[in-house]
């Protein structure tokens, strides 16, 4: 069954200030507007939650919404109420009086949205004041979380196809960023009577640079990039506590506005680090993998990995907190040896069954393909989800024109160093060895008088270290011994040695090319107004900084106010009158009623 979209697009451009659906919207909020049961798997960033939030304005009646993460839910209702939609969330850190208010609303039906937990849902007082008030639809977000095979496992999530059977059996729509075919058909088996009409969108995020660099100098790495995004709003991902606070510190003392966030934290100061980077501009966070979930903030530019990413899984939806406004966002993913090694002993001390044990592993060599790998990141990246593409000719290894060599030779030269060092030496050292660089430590072992001594020295030492990586990533190496933190030989390590199995690998030369240098003080800058000449950059600017003002006066974050795209447009298109301002994308007719005078203002003066 068809549905006519024209109501559902006059109230896009009405309430929320949009004049057409982004890729795969019309697809799916067209299926639950014809009243199907709905799983949707769709990018982060391309506007999930528009698939239950308009349907919801269209149609009337009360849609519930489950979400696992507090602050989604506040940052939803906050949005929503900015263009006049009745919503509400109900959990534990709402106060008596809102929630007083989300009950009233409830009870006398003029609440189109409410957000609660699956916890919340668990209580079966709550569960019967949910039937009483008749529950149009239910919306399930972030619905790989109810499957043992994705990679945010959460068992409360089992109970919510109970939770539908108590509440009459509602439209349910489903929707996820992350889902492989063996998660999506979990899901459908978990929450669905019946199979649900599945709609996959493109895992593409084609506004994103995806950049991956070996570990050398992480601190300056970082620093260097920052450097390209200076007044940008970004987040710096690490992989423990301890290490978010020291990198935070060390960025405030170059001059960046960058704050620590983790579980770890006072909560008053880890939510006011929060409220800082979603009311501001220009705010880098540092923190754990904690920081992110249900952050909604569109303008944020970069997104940097201290340290290599869990899975594919991970990096795609952490990446994916870039770029949500559909401008260019950059992202850097740094990784070494250490990280590997980590993962892979992470994977092998969890308390889990041999099978979940291979599913991790197959993860991490995932990962670990992606980032040492020869051929376009996008291409390996979708290739993961099950989607076929070209090379985007837009990431770093398109850009620089990575290719594969055949690396049998060296490979067997550095493995043989292994065997002969008696597999408990580490890079540095086995590097040392290939060159003929007599150290210290090489002659205490008497190193120098093995047949590989200097059998590399046509090579850089960098280059064999790099080589040692790239063969720990494709598992011709193993961690031989936590003590010394050497390397072993795998059985794939031995077939490479004695002859048995040849092998590619990423050419040295641009495995080890050095990375671009511009420093914190000074050199090239990448941010959201790339691209616009000096005038409208200027003005972009000046309304910036309004909108700056009305959110401060309004305690609501900045792009609460408009979004920087929308912004972008009205310093390009510099309209004079509210007709004019209302053909702005993000201009909703309450926003104008409750800004327009004031920026057209600024554009009037800024001419």
């Amino acid at each position: 069954m068809s549905v006519s979209l024209d109501p559902a697009r006059a109230a896009l451009k009405s309430v929320f200030g949009y004049d057409d659906f982004r890729p795969g919207q019309d697809e799916v909020i067209g299926a639950v507007l014809a009243g199907e049961d709905v799983l949707a798997v769709m990018p982060t960033g391309s506007g999930k939650s528009m698939c239950y939030q308009l349907p919801a304005v269209v149609d009337g009646g009360l849609t519930v919404v489950v979400s696992p993460l507090v602050a989604l839910m506040r940052d939803q209702v906050g949005q929503l109420a900015h263009v006049g939609v009745a919503a509400a969330t109900l959990n534990s850190t709402i106060g008596e009086e809102e929630n007083g208010a989300a009950l009233r609303a409830l009870r006398d039906g003029s609440l189109r949205l409410l957000f609660v937990s699956p916890e919340r849902l668990s209580g079966d007082n709550f569960l019967s004041l949910l039937a009483n008030a008749g529950v149009r639809r239910l919306a399930i977000d972030e619905a790989h979380c109810v499957s043992q095979w994705g990679h945010d496992f959460r068992p409360e999530y089992r109970r919510l196809a109970a939770v539908r059977r108590a509440l009459g059996g509602p439209q349910t729509i489903a929707l996820t960023a992350t889902a492989d075919a063996a998660t999506r058909a979990d899901i459908a088996r978990e929450l669905f009577p019946a199979p649900p009409r599945v709609l996959v969108h493109s895992f593409d995020r084609p506004n994103l640079m995806l950049r991956f660099a070996p570990k050398e100098k992480p601190r300056s790495q970082i620093e260097d990039f920052l450097a390209r995004h200076r007044g940008a709003s970004g987040i710096v991902y690490a992989s423990s506590r301890d290490k978010t606070e020291k990198l935070a510190d060390w960025l405030s003392g170059k001059g960046v506005r960058a704050l620590p966030y983790h579980a770890g934290l006072d909560a008053a100061v880890r939510a006011n680090n929060q409220d800082l980077f979603l009311r501001e501009d220009g705010i880098v966070i540092v923190g754990t993998v904690a920081f992110g979930m249900g952050i909604n903030k569109p303008d944020v530019r970069f997104v940097v990995h201290a340290d290599m990413p869990a899975g594919v899984e991970a990096y795609y939806q952490e990446i994916g907190r870039a770029g949500r406004d559909g401008l260019p966002a950059d992202t850097l993913t740094l990784y070494g040896l250490e990280d590997m090694a980590f993962r892979r002993r992470q994977i092998d001390d969890k308390p889990v069954d041999e099978e979940r044990r291979r599913i991790e592993h197959r993860r991490l060599t995932a990962m670990l393909a992606l980032a040492e790998g020869a051929v376009c990141r996008r291409q390996t990246l979708l290739a993961y989800f099950g989607e076929e593409s070209g090379p985007c000719g837009r990431c770093d290894l398109c850009r620089e024109g990575a290719r594969l060599v055949d690396a049998t030779v060296d490979a067997q030269k550095l493995l043989s160093a292994v065997v002969r060092t008696g597999q408990r030496f580490g890079a540095g050292h086995l590097a040392d060895v290939l060159t003929g660089n007599a150290t210290e430590a090489v002659a205490r072992h008497g190193h120098e008088r093995l047949k590989t001594f200097g059998v590399g020295a046509d090579r850089s030492k960098r280059d064999w270290q790099t080589l040692a990586r790239q063969l720990f990533a494709v598992g011709a190496l193993t961690t031989a011994s936590e003590e010394h933190g050497g390397f072993g030989l795998s059985e794939k390590g031995e077939a490479i040695l004695f002859g048995r199995e040849r092998i590619e690998l990423r050419a040295l030369a641009e495995a080890a090319a050095p990375p671009r240098r511009s420093r914190l003080g000074g050199g090239p800058r990448e941010n959201r107004a790339d691209g616009l000449d000096e005038t409208t950059a200027a003005l972009f600017e000046q309304l910036r900084a309004l909108r700056r003002e009305i959110a401060a006066d309004e305690g609501v974050p900045a792009y609460m106010v408009f979004p920087d795209r929308t912004l972008i447009e009205m310093a390009e298109s510099r309209p004079a009158t509210l007709d004019e301002l209302r053909h702005v994308q993000g201009v909703g007719e309450k926003k104008l009623a409750l800004y327009g005078e004031a920026f057209l203002e600024a554009i009037a003066t800024a001419a």
